[in-house]
């Protein structure tokens, strides 16, 4: 796995929240900085997660703190084990450890518990026998104030003996609720009585059938905060409208931190969708095959397609951490991954559409081994032998029998260069019953090995090969846009937006020999086609490579643009 990102100079990046920091530390209302990444066990995390654990934990390891890796596990009707754990390997897949500091909500159980009663014997907290439609009807409106619940007004004694025998288990679901008494005509919904504890008869993933009671997200969040030393709560903006309801529990209950919650906008990302009803839905009705389907966002999709880790962190580092919403274009995420694979990334031949060249002049039944380079980028990746022989294949496309004017690639008595090897001339072109084009039958130049002709002749084109002999054959995946429009659903239901064509699979394709030892998600450059890498599918008997993101930068060409008008 990935190290940790090293520590950037705090000066280096500004934004509204590394100020605060800084002041704060300027100031010495905070020695030591302290975050926290509070996912929910519920679900897998997606690429929008990925802001917020790029800045929680980059901040804090920027200002030489530390961020806290903690599940809000209050809800055990949808939380598996299977989240924990994938979470966990999300996060650490994507660069950032937490040592020591692995928590979980339902570590402080017991101490929320108590906190609870506290609220209840000051009288800011009562029990609530109103069924969940009646609350909805007393809370309001935005335009209209709520009303007060009949049982607001309960002795304390009475409310104290009620939520134990909640806890005890004496009463069935949605039968009581405990809700903090705070204004029933507050302009801010969630001040008016929010409900801080219900009853859940279900077991949870950690501390299985010890609690009937579990308190809710708005109640665990803040106190969970306060209980770890959390110095910074950073909160995406859904949250601002929560922050006093935050600061009106802390300001009540006997903490001996006082965390403050900072909001920033959420990541919305052009042609696909972050929402997890949205990607539930497409999941359970098979729209993608599962959860790492490499057209999803999720960051085992993105891992799954190829996706650096590194090329995540530098596209989070380019957005702005500010309090305005926006939707960033997919071509910058593109841009950083081309950006870093083209460093990286070894090149390799691949044909994906194979179309047999028979080479007539070529010595019957000898091979020659020619030398191909490894990254042009990267001097120490070295080199790599390819065989050459008289039978190659070639991409379909790079034929035409009547090319128009601007086609410069292989066409009848054409000559083309082949990448590392000779020129050669297409002499004759061979049909099948059907008109297809089948093989193409070729003479090479013995005096242009390795690319160049000796009497200075140009060609035009320079097409990648793989030796029909020694080439293996593999299954390739090629992934587009799961969407066809950029903010999908913009006109009505995000499905009537789906892609047709968000994945089209090449079954006998042709790839270099020495694909077949790639390591799963091995990042390759096949080149002329784009970057791939290798599929969890992929077997020694049916290899799998998945298109990671196409040669075209769309991202540069946007920015050119900008930059010229």
């Amino acid at each position: 796995m990935s190290e940790q990102p090293d520590p950037a100079a705090p000066e280096e990046i500004r934004d509204y929240i590394r100020d605060i920091i800084r002041d704060d530390l300027a100031a010495g209302r905070r020695e030591v900085i302290v975050t926290r990444f509070p996912p929910e066990p519920n679900g897998y995390l997606h690429i929008g997660h990925a802001k917020s654990i790029c800045l929680n934990f980059g901040v804090a390891n920027e200002f030489g703190g530390r961020c806290h890796m903690r599940f809000d596990d209050t809800n055990p009707v949808k939380e598996e084990h299977e989240y924990i754990d994938a979470i966990q390997e999300d996060v650490k897949w994507l660069g950032f450890r937490w040592g020591e500091h692995l928590y979980f909500a339902s570590d402080h159980f017991e101490r929320l518990y108590g906190w609870a009663e506290h609220l209840i014997n000051a009288g800011d907290a009562y029990i609530d026998d109103l069924s969940p439609d009646e609350i909805r009807e007393h809370r309001g409106t935005l335009t209209e104030p709520g009303r007060n619940s009949p049982y607001r007004e309960r002795p304390v004694a009475e409310n104290l003996d009620l939520f134990q025998r909640m806890r005890a288990g004496e009463f069935p679901n949605g039968a009581r609720v405990l809700r903090a008494k705070i204004d029933m005509s507050s302009g801010n919904m969630n001040l008016r009585d929010p409900v801080i504890y219900r009853i859940l008869h279900a077991n949870h993933p950690r501390t299985g059938d010890a609690w009937c009671i579990y308190p809710t997200y708005d109640f665990a969040h803040g106190q969970s905060d306060a209980i770890e030393g959390v110095t910074h709560s950073l909160c995406t903006l859904e949250f601002e409208d929560h922050r006093p309801l935050y600061d009106w529990l802390i300001a009540r209950l006997p903490v001996d931190m006082v965390p403050l919650q900072y909001e920033f906008s959420r990541l919305n990302l052009s042609y696909t969708v972050l929402s997890k009803r949205r990607l539930i839905q497409l999941v359970q009705d098979n729209h993608v095959r599962s959860w790492d389907d490499p057209r999803l966002p999720t960051l085992r999709g993105l891992r799954r397609r190829g996706i650096p880790p590194a090329a995540i962190r530098d596209f989070i580092g380019r957005l702005a951490i500010s309090k305005s919403d926006g939707v960033v274009e997919m071509a910058l995420l593109e841009h950083c991954v081309r950006e870093l694979l083209n460093q990286t990334a070894l090149r390799r031949m691949a044909v994906l559409k194979p179309l047999k060249v028979v080479i007539d002049n070529w010595p019957e039944g000898e091979t020659e081994v020619l030398e191909a380079i490894n990254n042009p980028n990267d001097e120490a990746a070295g080199t790599r032998p390819v065989s050459f022989s008289g039978e190659i294949y070639i991409e379909r496309d790079d034929f035409m029998e009547e090319p128009p004017k601007k086609f410069f690639r292989l066409a009848p008595g054409r000559e083309v260069r082949l990448r590392y090897a000779y020129f050669i001339t297409c002499r004759e072109v061979i049909k099948d019953d059907a008109g297809e084009v089948i093989e193409l039958r070729c003479s090479y130049d013995p005096a242009s090995r390795g690319g160049s002709s000796p009497d200075g002749r140009k060609v035009k084109a320079t097409l990648h090969w793989v030796s029909a002999a020694d080439s293996v054959p593999a299954e390739v995946r090629l992934y587009n846009h799961l969407f066809t429009r950029e903010n999908p659903g913009a006109d009505g239901d995000v499905l009537d937006d789906l892609n047709s064509e968000s994945l089209e699979v090449l079954a006998d394709c042709r790839l270099e020999p020495g694909l077949a030892n790639a390591a799963i998600g091995e990042a390759v450059q096949f080149e002329r086609q784009g970057y791939f890498c290798s599929d969890p599918d992929s077997t020694p008997e049916r290899l799998v490579f998945n298109r990671t993101i196409s040669l075209r930068d769309i991202w540069a060409k946007i920015q050119k643009q900008n930059r010229q008008s």
